[in-house]
């Protein structure tokens, strides 16, 4: 099942909805059959919701998504959004080799998963400008992301139950401020200014990907191809990273994992390709759609 949170203005005061994707045209509203009218809401109790939408949804009128404002699937996740660095092999090596890396320009593969954490106020939805912070960074990149959607939570999850802790799929761009990563030695606040993470533009459940190593994920900016890669080329598969982060740390329901990004960021070229104003980035993904951004 395809879903989505959306609102039927163009304002973000306006309450948002949630919807059932059909056709990749249009949406059924089916708010009033989740817990809390949110998508959080029906990712907590999908035992009972996902037969309730399998049942009613089909009923509802549908709506064109042309005439509704997607915004991303968590618009306000309940904590920061997990992440994943230097988890492809080639995107390893251009960051060693970048000068940005900590401490040094080793192309060394990591032994273990790189993990760090992008603030909740980063995001923002399909179609919403990414702000360039000028004055703040001006070596602003991009990074197209595979994102896991935790169901069911837990601690000490092994990876052969990893699978059975998975709602769904959906797509990040984990925008980073290059100088401010660099700088500040360490990931956070180059990964978290607000709106560097774009997300959707749908929520797809699991039982849709029968197989997600064999998911291929593009990234584009202003219709050029920058990132090409199989989600079967990460280090550390996705098994290995809930097994990882939950060892010792409670996962919740609607946690969102954006699994890495594989070669051909900005930093990867020389020189550098960082984004500037007026840029387009869509990231596409296997099943999951596309996501489009603009810097403003």
């Amino acid at each position: 099942m395809k879903l989505v949170t959306f609102s039927t203005g163009n304002s973000t005061g306006n309450a948002d909805r949630v919807g059932v994707v059909t056709g990749d045209s249009a949406v059924q509203d089916v708010t009033d059959l989740v817990p809390g009218g949110t998508l959080l809401g029906a990712v907590e109790r999908w035992g009972e919701v996902g037969a309730i939408l399998t049942d009613q949804a089909a009923d509802r009128t549908p709506v064109p998504l042309a005439d509704v404002r997607l915004r991303a699937p968590f618009p306000a996740p309940r904590r920061n959004i997990f992440c994943v660095g230097k988890n492809y092999r080639e995107h390893a090596a251009e960051f060693g080799r970048s000068g940005y890396d900590s401490p040094d320009r080793s192309e060394d593969l990591p032994d273990r998963p790189i993990l760090f954490s992008k603030a909740t106020t980063a995001v923002i939805g399909p179609g919403d400008d990414i702000d360039p912070h000028a004055g703040l960074t001006s070596e602003l990149d991009y990074e197209g992301e595979l994102a896991v959607i935790i169901g069911r939570g837990g601690r000490g999850i092994t990876r052969e139950a990893a699978a059975a802790h998975v709602w769904g799929y959906t797509i990040l761009d984990d925008v980073t401020a290059r100088d401010l990563q660099r700088d500040h030695r360490q990931w956070l606040l180059g990964k978290s200014l607000d709106t560097h993470c774009p997300m959707g533009p749908y929520a797809v459940t699991a039982d849709e990907i029968p197989d997600v190593t064999a998911l291929e994920l593009e990234t584009a900016v202003n219709g050029e191809r920058r990132q090409h890669a199989l989600v079967k080329d990460l280090i550390f598969d996705i098994p290995e990273l809930i097994a990882t982060l939950s060892a010792g740390l409670t996962l919740l329901p609607g946690d969102v994992i954006a699994t890495g990004t594989p070669a051909g960021v900005g930093i990867g070229f020389d020189p550098p390709k960082f984004l500037a104003s007026g840029d387009v980035v869509e990231v596409a993904i296997t099943g999951l759609g596309v996501l489009r951004n603009q810097v403003a």
